[in-house]
């Protein structure tokens, strides 16, 4: 009688999951393809690392730990699973024959069932006692996260009730802590007992199942083949380029969820709601509308809502964009990757934020009226700001800094960038970096006037058309002049020359100036002998640390100098505080909650140093413009880290 019951409930059961991945299959249709079948050991390698070893949760060490308990210890117990499913057909099935492989699954069963337990009690204890303020969203799961604890309690406690009154021949199996219960509390083996708990054990599991993909914990199923999809190291941090000469197309960027890829509606189904993104975010940080991960959940509902309630007119006539997310959530990022570097499951945050911006900006023109200003100058003068391109290269007069076109293949390119080029505090840098490479016997040249900006700003903030023609007219700039190596100050210069010019035939090597630096102080090449008696914090700028893992040469090049005392702020490396300019943010006003550049001074200044080291020109004017605002400009300087060079060399 049992088989047959047990076939029915599990027949019933797989069929309304059957039916249930059928729908989400449905909803991942409305998406664009794209490929990330590609370099698949690579891939393996990522789920190896990422979902199966835990490496981005155990950056919060006790939510790691916690979490770690209870997907290993799911993982583990899958064996046991499987016996019990089996038993419903066959009652005396046991895995006994394997002998004393039968003794080490039997004793991992009953360890991992006790760290299961330890880590929903500590889950319980972080929501509900502690009340972890990004546990909770803005949709709150409660209610969500409850239910699902508690199914996964009951699983492991009728596994343990199984194991107790268990009548099977167990001659190899080795459950102490099922043993122990048993015998501690005088426990007699019962089989209708048995039965009981088997039945709950099932049930529970089937029920767990099919819960699952209405459930904010749909990423159990998810997270590991999202892992699996996620951009591999090549395309990490790199946008993708729209094809704007697609005559079919109707709408460039997205401003729907047809817009985007199925690995974007993709990565809303993985979304845990566990709030890391948006902790990370300095916008949302300093009281602004945006949530990275309201972001990702909102494509979620609106994926929902399309697959569940598509036939409804109402439905149908909204869109993501401005329906389901606000304007002013797009327009709040600053792009500084915290959210994608802190997310457990590898979501691509920032390709969906751009995309929309893209929508907004090619298709709507719908953007931010300051921008109309920036937009209008990196078309006329190729740079953001009302400078004549006539008077890049005027910052070097009297420096005998060689142009390009008097020599067709330059041993070294110094990109010098809009900032350096224009802006008077950066030029101060620029002429630092000068005097770094004449010091050290470096040959190098500048574009000069023929030098336009790398496009990083228009590509971020959603003018891809802008951005494509700066460089693709840069490009051809380089290839003229035979350019093969360039030297940067930009971090954002550096990202988009490095990583993604790379996209339209622009290959070459790249290195930032704190790079170089750095090497010619260990090679001996620049000899630094003047001492500069100062306390130091370094800023880690987003484009030069999250986006391209340099964080040590710059730190080595200051402590390198003689005299100079570097201390660490408490968000540092790759949980550095954003300045608040990426993103195109350094063109856009902050009207809302408190300015990101006043919050990261502040916690540069609460160190008492006498120095703001930093290595971006986006960096060093929002801090400049930080210390000024906490009237601190007596006490306190920012400085490039060039500068602080450049001072110790005879």
């Amino acid at each position: 009688m049992k088989p047959f019951i047990f076939s029915i409930v599990l027949l019933v059961a797989i069929v309304i999951f059957y039916f249930s991945l059928k729908k989400l299959y449905k909803g991942l249709l409305i998406g664009k393809p794209e490929n990330r079948f590609n370099k698949i050991l690579e891939r393996l390698k990522n789920v190896l690392v990422v979902a199966l070893a835990q490496s981005k949760l155990f950056r919060e060490p006790v939510a790691g730990l916690m979490h770690a308990f209870i997907f290993w210890g799911f993982c583990a117990l899958l064996i046991v699973v499987i016996e019990s499913i089996i038993q419903g057909f066959y009652p005396y099935f046991s895995f006994n024959f394997l002998g004393y492989f039968y003794s080490a699954i039997t004793f991992t069963q009953d360890l991992f069932g006790l760290l299961v337990v330890t880590g929903v009690l500590i889950a319980v204890f972080r929501r509900f006692i502690l009340k972890v303020p990004r546990l909770h969203s803005e949709k709150d799961g409660n209610m969500d996260a409850a239910f699902i604890l508690s199914l996964i309690f009951i699983v492991i406690v009728s596994m343990f009730g199984q194991n107790i009154h268990n009548y099977h021949t167990d001659s190899y199996a080795y459950r102490f802590v099922s043993d122990f219960l048993r015998s501690s509390l005088e426990i007699k083996k019962s089989h209708i007992v048995y039965e009981y708990f088997w039945w709950i054990h099932i049930v529970t599991i089937l029920v767990f199942l099919n819960y699952l993909p209405y459930s904010k914990h749909l990423h159990v199923l998810t997270s590991i083949p999202n892992v699996f999809f996620a951009k591999l190291k090549s395309e990490k941090n790199v946008l993708k380029p729209l094809n704007l000469e697609d005559e079919t197309a109707t709408v460039f960027g997205a401003l729907d969820i047809e817009h985007l890829s199925w690995k974007q509606l993709f990565d809303s189904y993985t979304c845990t709601e566990c709030g890391r993104c948006t902790a990370a975010c300095p916008a949302n940080y300093t009281g602004k509308k945006l949530s990275p991960r309201k972001i990702i959940m909102d494509v979620r509902h609106r994926v929902h809502d399309l697959t569940f309630y598509g036939d409804n007119q109402s439905i149908k006539e909204k869109v993501l964009i401005h329906n389901y997310i606000s304007d002013e959530e797009i327009w709040a990022c600053t792009t500084c990757n915290a959210c994608v570097t802190e997310c457990p499951v590898l979501i691509e945050h920032i390709d969906t934020i751009v995309d929309l911006r893209r929508g907004l900006v090619l298709t709507e023109s719908n953007f931010p009226s300051e921008l109309n200003v920036v937009f209008r100058n990196l078309e006329t003068n190729f740079t953001p700001w009302a400078f004549s391109y006539m008077d890049r290269s005027a910052w070097a007069e009297g420096l005998d800094v060689k142009i390009a076109s008097e020599d067709n293949s330059p041993e070294l390119l110094f990109w010098v960038g809009c900032a350096g080029s224009f802006d008077e505090r950066y030029k101060k840098v620029s002429r630092s970096i000068v005097k770094i490479l004449k010091s050290a016997g470096i040959d190098f040249k500048i574009l000069g006037t023929e030098e336009k900006c790398n496009g990083d700003a228009a590509r971020r903030l959603g003018n891809e058309y802008l951005a494509q023609m700066l460089i693709n007219e840069n490009i051809q700039t380089l290839e003229k002049y035979n350019v093969k190596k360039i030297l940067t100050a930009c971090p954002h210069c550096y990202h988009s020359l490095k990583n993604e010019y790379p996209q339209f035939g622009g290959k070459y090597e790249v290195v930032h100036h704190t790079e170089l630096i750095s090497q010619l102080i260990k090679d001996g090449q620049l000899k630094i002998s003047q001492e500069i008696k100062s306390q130091v914090t370094y800023h880690d700028s987003c484009y030069l640390g999250r986006y391209n893992e340099i964080y040590d040469s710059p730190r080595q090049t200051l402590t390198s100098v003689n005299g100079i005392e570097l201390k660490e702020m408490k968000r540092s490396f790759d949980k550095g505080f954003c300045c608040g300019a990426g993103g195109g943010r350094m063109f856009l006003e902050e009207k809302e909650g408190k300015r990101i550049n006043i919050e990261r001074t502040e916690e540069a200044l609460s160190l008492n140093v006498d120095t703001i080291a930093t290595a971006c020109p986006f960096c060093m004017t929002m801090l400049s413009d930080g210390v000024k605002a906490k009237d601190a400009i007596e006490q306190v300087k920012v400085k490039d880290i060039a500068e602080i060079v450049a001072e110790s060399i005879e």
